[in-house]
């Protein structure tokens, strides 16, 4: 069954890795950058999607590249603890969870990629103009530095992220992604390790707020930080390659210092800063069109709350290996794959629109907007617990299911 995946972000190397040990292994990956490079900043990797890379064989190399998160922790904008839970091994998982760069993260399954499937099953400088179904087949035409060549594949899957072509030519008047007025900026630093020193902490009152983790936790020490709030200004771009000057963030987060982290501190010690709007996409009907489907950011792309868009776009991959090779035709199989994946993700995409866990900063600023001497005078512990519990569900990473369920690599009952 040849496969044609365009896009070899975090998704689509993941989908050809999980494509080749399903035992589908003629996959080709069609990439627009002449040469893939370690861009980017800080991600996530939770549990359910660590699992997955478990099994691809990838966990030490994962263990060599990124942090195991131990525990995540919430504070009001004073710095005052609002809810705090263990991650990864010590909340009982049998994964961690690991805080990586993305550009490391990418890198690592690029080269998994060539290593296990040959060089050739990476075409870089291969710009997708468009792709026609017939006779069985899906070709899908691609503009290159030599000209136009074409690709033919059993099935083709659009793994181009949030301003996907794939999903553009199959939904031509959909637009740009949709802003909701709040304005990312996000950076790297060196700096000294806080708190456990494995610590994730999210800071803010619902409207404003400021996250950071490590990434690397041998000298040099790199803080990954994203400072967050809303903005009168229309900011388009759906990418993290707008560089901004720190001044322009101090402006708004210089005062917020804490016994435990200088945020002014970090973000002026970044060697680069970047500005991204907060941008998701609407949920679609259907992802499945014949023999061509999406996956990923491309198919669900969703706003950064709760850690989850690398993660999803792992568990995709694997479902619709999963899905192509119990022996159904391919369209039959691309819709098996949607029938699993396509709920999960609309539900989490509105889950993340109302803020998802973050939901308890809000609710604490509402409650107790000059601070608070005791949280449960506040939000009692039961509504903080249920909060992050039915999150976990909604995003398939409560502990007690996920150490019983099979992997999603594994054909359901």
């Amino acid at each position: 069954m040849p496969v044609v995946i365009v896009g070899a972000g975090i998704g689509g190397l993941a989908a050809a890795l999980s494509l080749h040990a399903a035992g589908i292994t003629d996959v080709v990956i069609a990439e627009a950058a002449a040469e893939p490079r370690p861009l980017g900043v800080g991600i996530n990797l939770l549990p359910h999607a660590v699992r997955e890379l478990t099994e691809l064989g990838l966990a030490d190399r994962l263990a060599g590249i990124g942090v195991a998160t131990g525990e995540l922790v919430y504070y009001n904008r004073y710095g005052s603890r609002i809810w705090s839970e263990p991650r990864g091994l010590r909340a009982g998982y049998r994964w961690p969870q690991f805080s990586v760069h993305r550009g490391r993260l990418q890198m690592l399954l690029l080269a998994e990629v060539r290593r296990r499937l040959g060089e050739a099953a990476v075409r870089t400088g291969h710009t997708l103009t468009g792709f026609h179904q017939e006779g069985g087949t899906v070709s899908a035409r691609f503009a290159t530095a030599g000209g136009e060549t074409e690709l033919t594949g059993d099935v083709l899957i659009g793994a181009d992220g949030i301003r996907s072509t794939v999903r553009a030519l199959l939904y031509p008047d959909e637009g740009p992604p949709p802003w909701n007025g709040l304005v990312l900026w996000r950076g790297v630093s060196q700096a000294q390790p806080f708190l456990s020193g494995r610590s994730m902490i999210m800071a803010g009152d619902g409207t404003a707020k400021f996250v950071a983790y490590p990434i690397q936790d041998t000298a040099p020490n790199l803080i990954n930080w994203i400072a967050e709030r809303p903005m009168e200004k229309a900011v388009t771009r759906g990418d993290w390659n707008r560089p901004v000057e720190p001044s322009e963030i101090l402006r708004h987060f210089g005062d917020w210092r804490f016994d435990w982290l200088d945020v002014p501190g970090l973000i002026s010690a970044a060697d680069a800063v970047y500005e991204y709007p907060m941008v998701d996409r609407d949920p679609l009907p259907r992802w499945s069109h014949g023999r061509v489907t999406l996956l990923g950011d491309a198919a669900h792309a969703m706003y950064p709350i709760g850690s989850n868009g690398a993660s999803q776009a792992v568990i995709d991959a694997r479902v619709l290996a999963c899905e192509l090779v119990v022996g159904r035709p391919p369209e039959q199989a691309l819709n098996a794959y949607e029938e699993r994946r396509r709920p999960v993700t609309t539900a989490l995409c509105q889950a993340n629109r109302g803020m998802g866990p973050e939901v308890v900063m809000k609710i604490a600023h509402e409650r107790a907007p000059n601070g608070f001497t005791d949280i449960e005078d506040v939000i009692p512990t039961a509504e903080r617990e249920s909060i992050a519990a039915a999150y976990k569900r909604t995003a398939g990473f409560d502990p007690r299911l996920l150490n019983e369920r099979p992997s999603y690599g594994v054909e359901p009952a």
